[in-house]
C-alpha cells in the first residue's frame, strides 16, 4: 500500500467529514426525535441504523487517515458524500431543521464542496498525477 502525504487542508476536510459521524449519533442518542422523527421520544430501530452507519464510517475514516491510504480515503469520502446527499433532502422533507438556509449552507460548504475537493486531490494522488498544493 502506498502512503500519501496528507496536506493540512485535507486533514481539515477529513475532520469536517468525520466529526459529524460521531456528533450525529450522540445527538440521536440524547434527542431521539432527531433520528426517529418528529415527536419520537424513544430510541427507535431507524435511529439505531443511523448510529451504526455513522459510527462505522467515522471509525473507518480515522483508520484510513492513520494509514494514509488514498484509495481507502477516496472510497470512504464517496460513501460519506452519498450519505449526505440522502440525509439533507430527508431532513428537509421531515422538517427536522428549524433554519433551512443555515443547514443547507452547512451541508454545501462543510460537506459537499470539501468532499469534492478532497476527492479530486485523492484521485490525482492515486493516479500518480502531480496534485497542486493549496
Amino acid at each position: 500500500m502506498t502512503k500519501i502525504t496528507i496536506p493540512w487542508w485535507l486533514t481539515v476536510i477529513i475532520i469536517l467529514e468525520t466529526l459529524p459521524m460521531f456528533l450525529g449519533p450522540l445527538i440521536a442518542l440524547r434527542e431521539p426525535g432527531m433520528a426517529g422523527g418528529v415527536g419520537t421520544t424513544e430510541f427507535v430501530p431507524g435511529a439505531m441504523l443511523y448510529v451504526a452507519r455513522n459510527v462505522a464510517v467515522g471509525v473507518a475514516l480515522i483508520i484510513a487517515y492513520v494509514l494514509r491510504s488514498a484509495p481507502m480515503l477516496f472510497a470512504l469520502i464517496v460513501v460519506r458524500l452519498i450519505t449526505d446527499l440522502f440525509d439533507l433532502p430527508s431532513m428537509l422533507h421531515y422538517g427536522i431543521f428549524t433554519n433551512v438556509p443555515l443547514n443547507v449552507s452547512i451541508f454545501l460548504f462543510l460537506y459537499y464542496i470539501p468532499a469534492v475537493y478532497a476527492l479530486v486531490y485523492l484521485w490525482k494522488q492515486m493516479n500518480g498525477e502531480k496534485a497542486k498544493p493549496a
